[in-house]
């Protein structure tokens, strides 16, 4: 029999369904970490973050769990379950409004003339000023955030981010164009007028 860590999501999640606590285990441990660092990325709070992890992980032992292996993996379930308790909570405390996707579309190709002359995902300042930039990403509308947390900071593929957000892969595109205009305008104002300290790594942000 092949170790827990030669095993895929999906047979883990198979056996721990059937009553194997090592296999749940695995499952955990393999998936927890990045869970908890999109939700910590999507709410900026840990207890939040840890809530989701926890609610998660509860959800797939539960008979209508939902998971269906032929609409993609089980990590993008798994996100997608953690993105939509993230919801919740952030309707609750500020409330949500999500724009259709025509509207998006429309605003990414009008808003070309926004974008600034460096990607500030890719190149920024370090150190201190990489709490500025986490806070851009968490002012940003949630349904821009978290292309930007799936795409640039958990890295995940365009495919994979639509799958765990449901919706077509133009619409994570428009999206995420979308985003970096609105961090292009929000962060120049912190790099006018200074030279750039060094290269950004997105990543480092939310270590």
């Amino acid at each position: 029999m092949r170790a827990s860590h030669e095993r895929t999501d999906e047979e883990l999640l198979r056996l721990a369904r059937g009553g194997d606590e090592s296999a749940f285990a695995a499952l955990y441990r393999r998936r927890q970490a990045s869970l908890f660092r999109f939700a910590l990325q999507m709410s900026g709070s840990e207890s939040v973050a840890e809530d989701v992890v926890q609610e998660v992980f509860l959800s797939l032992l539960a008979p209508s769990h939902g998971f269906d292996a032929s609409r993609g993996s089980l990590a993008s379930y798994l996100y997608g379950a953690a993105r939509n308790q993230v919801l919740r909570r952030l309707e609750k405390e500020r409330g949500y409004v999500a724009l259709g996707d025509e509207t998006e579309d429309a605003r990414a190709r009008g808003d070309e003339r926004l974008r600034a002359p460096h990607d500030p995902l890719a190149e920024f300042v370090r150190g201190e000023r990489a709490e500025t930039v986490r806070q851009a990403v968490l002012a940003l509308p949630v349904h821009y955030r978290e292309v930007v947390v799936l795409c640039e900071l958990q890295e995940l593929s365009y495919a994979e981010a639509a799958a765990a957000l449901g919706c077509a892969v133009g619409t994570v595109r428009s999206r995420l164009h979308r985003a970096r205009s609105l961090l292009c305008e929000r962060l120049r104002e912190f790099d006018e007028g200074e030279e750039p300290a060094g290269e950004f790594d997105a990543a480092r942000c939310f270590a």
